[in-house]
C-alpha cells in the first residue's frame, strides 16, 4: 500500500518500566519544553521586576540584561541539579521535593546574586536576602508547576487502560473470538490454542499495573497479537503489512498507545467493507527520532474515520510524556487514512 504524501512530507525531528518503589516523577526537568518555560518564566520576572528600579527605558534595558545573566545562571544551576537528582527525588514524599526545590532555589538565587557581583555589580550592597528569597519562591512555584504536570499523566494514563480494558473485554470483540476459537477447536486444535493465547495475552497486558513507559518493540507485538486474532475473524480482508526498523524498537513510549491506533484502523477500515482494507504499520528510524505510521485504506463514503477518543488519549500522552519532543499527526488523502507519530529515539 503506498502511503499519502500529506503525512511523510512533515519536517523530521533532529529497558522496562520504572520500579514500583518509585513516585511519580515530579523533577522531571529534562525534557527541552520544561527547560524552556522554566528559562522564559524566570528570565520575565527579572525584566518585569527590573522596571521598579530603572529610571527610562534605556536604563531599563541595561538593568534587565544584566541581571537576566545572573538570573540565567540560578535558573540553569536549579534545573541542572533537579534534572541529575530527579530519580532519587522520585523516593521521597512529595512535600520533601517540594522542600529541597525550594531549599535548593534559595541557593540559587544566592548563586545568581555571587554572578551578578562578580561580574560587576550594580554598586552598593548586594541584594543577597532579596535574592535568595526570589529564588526560593520562584523555585517554590516551578516545583507546584512540575508536580501539577506530573500529575497530569495520572488520570491520562488510567483513562488510557480502562479505555483499552473496555476495548478487550468490549462482548462483540470477546464473543467473536471465543467463538473462534470455538469453531476452530474440531478442525485445527492449534489455531485454536493459538488464538486464546493471544487472547489471554491481550487481557494479562490490559490488566497489568501500568508502567510510565515501554519499548516499542513492546507495543509493536501486542499490536502483532490483536491483528493475529483479527486475522482470524476477517481471513482475507484483512491484508497487513508490516514494516519495521529494528533500530526503532528501544524507543520508550506510554504503554498501550500503538494497539487502539490498529483496533481503530480495522473498526474504521476492515468491518465496514466487504472488500476488507489494506493496513500498513511501519517504524523508521531518523536521526535522533522514531516515525511509527499506521496507514489504512477507508472504504469510500467513510470521511474522516478514526478520529475519537482514542487518538486524542494517545495524543496526549505523548505530549505528557516527551513534551516538544513528540508529534501526533493524522489525516485522510487518496482513500488512506495514516496516523503518524515522532518520538525521541
Amino acid at each position: 500500500m503506498r502511503e499519502p504524501e500529506i503525512l511523510s512530507s512533515f519536517a523530521t525531528l533532529p529497558g522496562r518500566a520504572s520500579p514500583p518503589a518509585l513516585g511519580p516523577l515530579v523533577f522531571d526537568a529534562c525534557h527541552a519544553g520544561v527547560v524552556l518555560r522554566t528559562v522564559l518564566f524566570g528570565e520575565a520576572v527579572v525584566w518585569v521586576g527590573a522596571m521598579f528600579v530603572s529610571s527610562g527605558f534605556m536604563d531599563w534595558l541595561a538593568r534587565a540584561a544584566f541581571l537576566g545573566g545572573g538570573a540565567l545562571a540560578a535558573i540553569l544551576l536549579w534545573l541542572l541539579v533537579a534534572c541529575s537528582l530527579k530519580r532519587v527525588l522520585a523516593r521521597l514524599p512529595l512535600v520533601v521535593q517540594q522542600a529541597f526545590g525550594t531549599a535548593l532555589g534559595v541557593v540559587a538565587g544566592l548563586y545568581g546574586c555571587a554572578m551578578v557581583w562578580f561580574m560587576g555589580g550594580a554598586g552598593g550592597a548586594s541584594p543577597w536576602l532579596a535574592s535568595g528569597a526570589t529564588g526560593g519562591l520562584m523555585a517554590w512555584a516551578f516545583v507546584a508547576a512540575l508536580a501539577w504536570r506530573s500529575k497530569g499523566r495520572l488520570p491520562a494514563d488510567t483513562t488510557a487502560r480502562l479505555a483499552e480494558l473496555q476495548a478487550r473485554i468490549r462482548p462483540h470483540f470477546l464473543f467473536n473470538t471465543l467463538n473462534t476459537a470455538a469453531a476452530l477447536v474440531r478442525e485445527d486444535p492449534a489455531r485454536a490454542e493459538a488464538v486464546l493465547e493471544d487472547l489471554a495475552d491481550l487481557f494479562r497486558h490490559a490488566l497489568a499495573e501500568p508502567g510510565e513507559a515501554v519499548s516499542l518493540s513492546e507495543e509493536v507485538d501486542l499490536a502483532r497479537r490483536y491483528l493475529d486474532i483479527e486475522q482470524v475473524r476477517f481471513g482475507d480482508r484483512l491484508r497487513v503489512e508490516w514494516s519495521l526498523d529494528p533500530r526503532a524498537g528501544a524507543a520508550r513510549v506510554p504503554p498501550l498507545v500503538l494497539q487502539p491506533l490498529v483496533e481503530n484502523a480495522v473498526k474504521h477500515g476492515v468491518e465496514p467493507s466487504a472488500e476488507g482494507a489494506r493496513l500498513r504499520i511501519s517504524t523508521e528510524r531518523r536521526g535522533g527520532a522514531v516515525v511509527v505510521k499506521v496507514a489504512n485504506t477507508v472504504p469510500a463514503g467513510q470521511g474522516d474515520a478514526g478520529l475519537g477518543l482514542a487518538q486524542q488519549n494517545v495524543r496526549e500522552r505523548l505530549r505528557l510524556m516527551h513534551d516538544v519532543h513528540a508529534l501526533f499527526q493524522s489525516g485522510l488523502q487518496d482513500g488512506v487514512y495514516q496516523v503518524r507519530l515522532e518520538v525521541p529515539a
